[in-house]
């Protein structure tokens, strides 16, 4: 018998079960392919480059969001790819591509001019400068523009040298020091044939040279920590103040250096007089004669960008109290400092009295103060514990006693139920009035009135005024379990 004339043989119950199966296997299918569904879609339009790519994935990756890296794209949710567009773009990322040598070589063909093949040269050049600035801590991008040197074609027109010029992107909050940009225009110049790291010109986003913009505040620092922490170390944290203030020159120099020197051993012009008097015809004659032997003309140009140190000046403030010796200090300020006399660089150490706050002495108000606000919180909390305890307790010792009460009512209601009225009488015996009143409240009224007229007038009386009260919840409580007991 097939599948299908099973099912047909199946009962009318059977059928619908199988069908509601059938549509739930198919649900859940439908649901398993939803979920499985792509739902991320590319992150930019364009294709992108691979290192692109990888600058995307790895920003993606720092901001824990979920991606997908592709060859040329990046895939994302759907929901959140306006948001990312947005904040990569105040990142900054993905930077411009840029052409490296490899690939301005492989744009060249066999018939390709040499000029365009020095073009493609230098743009690669520059491009694999740009890659490499933009490794550097604290830059976010730059752009490189570079100028090969030209020999003087023309006999009145002078020789041009190679520059570079470089436009740098700094993070925000980012600063490079003296260092650092001595660093870069040698690492620029490295890379350029016949380029002098004194050609290159560092600029910033406003064009303006980094060599001005450069705080002197760094290197002022530093020659401040520097000799701080010696004179501290020598004298203690408290005996000097230094301060030191570093000026820069902001102009742009050329000095010209020109040297002529001898060809052989003989000396570059020789000089010869000859003085005669003849004393018959009472004459005197002198004739000089000058002998150039030949030399060779050294001329040297020299640029200094603007930017050089012009002088630095130190200050130290030593605490007179401490009686130290200031023409020893100032020997360890020069030292320290490299000061150099022929820049005019000045030091000036001074003693003076410091200002120093004077400490009180403690009073014992000042000590009873000092205690008082270390154990003020713990006495509080202690005390608002003992008053909530105080609150709280009364309450919670009669919810105990009530419990205890509702436990003894149904251990006497389960004795007494189905006990005959002499028997109820003999357990009620130890009992007092109101629990009496209590449980005989929940019983029949002639079982109850047979119980009452076992009891003497005076308890009888008593029981009588608790049974005719309004009960407290303990009896009501009582009441309702003894009327359901005796209902079932």
């Amino acid at each position: 018998m097939t599948a299908f004339e099973r099912l047909r043989a199946l009962p009318a119950r059977g059928k619908a079960l199988a069908a509601g199966l059938l549509l739930a296997a198919c649900g859940a299918v439908a649901i398993a392919l939803f979920l499985s569904r792509d739902a991320s879609v590319a992150l930019f339009a364009e294709p992108l480059r691979p290192e692109q790519v990888a600058e995307i994935a790895e920003r993606l990756a720092s901001w824990n969001v979920a991606f997908t890296p592709l060859s040329d794209n990046v895939r994302v949710d759907a929901r959140q790819r306006n948001a990312l567009l947005l904040r990569l773009s105040m990142a900054g990322v993905p930077h411009a591509h840029v052409a490296t040598s490899q690939e301005a070589l492989q744009k060249a063909g066999p018939l390709t001019p040499q000029s365009v093949l020095d073009a493609e040269r230098q743009e690669g050049l520059a491009g694999d400068l740009q890659l490499a600035l933009r490794g550097v801590a604290g830059i976010e991008d730059a752009r490189v523009m570079l100028a090969d040197d030209r020999p003087n074609i023309f006999t009145d027109e002078a020789p041009r040298p190679a520059t570079a010029s470089v436009r740098l992107t700094l993070r925000p909050g980012a600063t490079l020091s003296r260092d650092a940009l001595g660093g870069i225009r040698a690492f620029v110049a490295g890379a350029v044939s016949g380029l002098d790291a004194k050609r290159v010109a560092l600029l910033d986003d406003r064009g303006v040279p980094l060599a001005e913009t450069a705080s002197s505040t760094n290197e002022a620092v530093d020659l401040q920590a520097s000799l701080q922490s010696a004179l501290d170390a020598a004298f203690g944290s408290d005996a000097t103040i230094v301060r030191v203030r570093v000026a820069y020159d902001g102009r742009q120099h050329e000095v010209h250096d020109a040297r002529r020197e001898p060809l052989g051993a003989q000396a570059i012009v020789a000089s010869h007089a000859d003085e005669r008097y003849a004393n018959d015809k009472k004459r005197y004659t002198k004739s000089t004669a000058t002998e150039d032997h030949g030399s060779t003309l050294h001329e040297e140009r020299t640029s200094l960008a603007p930017g050089a140190t012009e002088h630095i000046s130190v200050a130290v403030l030593v605490d007179a109290a401490r009686r130290l010796d200031p023409l020893k200090i100032r020997e360890i300020a020069v030292a320290a400092a490299g000061l150099e006399a022929r820049r005019g660089d000045t030091v000036s150490v001074e003693a003076v009295p410091f200002r120093r706050i004077a400490q009180k002495p403690e009073t014992l108000q000042t000590t009873m103060l000092g205690y008082a606000a270390s154990f003020g919180p713990a006495l509080l909390f202690l005390g608002g514990a003992l008053v909530a305890l105080r609150i709280v307790a009364r309450p919670a010792l009669d919810f105990a006693t009530s419990l205890n009460s509702r436990a003894a009512l149904r251990s006497i209601r389960a004795s007494a139920d189905g006990l005959s009225p002499a028997e109820v009488r003999a357990t009620l015996s130890n009992e007092p009035p109101h629990t009496v009143a209590a449980v005989l409240s929940g019983l029949s009224s002639s079982t109850a009135a047979a119980v009452l007229e076992s009891y003497d007038p005076a308890t009888r009386g008593a029981i009588v005024r608790y049974m005719s009260q309004p009960m407290t919840p303990l009896a009501r409580d009582a009441h309702v379990l003894l009327r359901s007991r005796s209902v079932s």
